[in-house]
């Protein structure tokens, strides 16, 4: 699964509001209806599904519980998703 908040080019303290105008940006970016590249239903429906989970407080909680006990429990492994991704976006 890829970071909920990468989705939205968000960092993880956003506010409400962050996410909410965020989502509404990618939206209109991603949606088939005005991008016609192959993988905008895809990308659309992952910021669909970030914003599901990061717009409800109980979820997003859940989440933010998860993305801490992964990083505790596999640091190794979570630091080379994070650093893996890093440099994807670099190059």
């Amino acid at each position: 699964m890829s970071d909920l908040y990468e989705q939205l080019g968000l960092r993880s303290d956003a506010t409400l509001a962050d996410i909410k105008k965020a989502f509404r940006q990618k939206a209109a970016q991603y949606h088939p209806d005005r991008n016609d590249a192959a993988d905008a239903p895809a990308r659309f429906r992952a910021v669909q599904e970030a914003y599901d989970v990061l717009a409800d407080a109980d979820k997003r909680q859940a989440y933010d519980d998860n993305r801490r006990r992964n990083l505790l429990d596999s640091p190794i492994d979570t630091a080379r998703e994070i650093w893996n991704g890093y440099l994807d976006k670099l190059l």
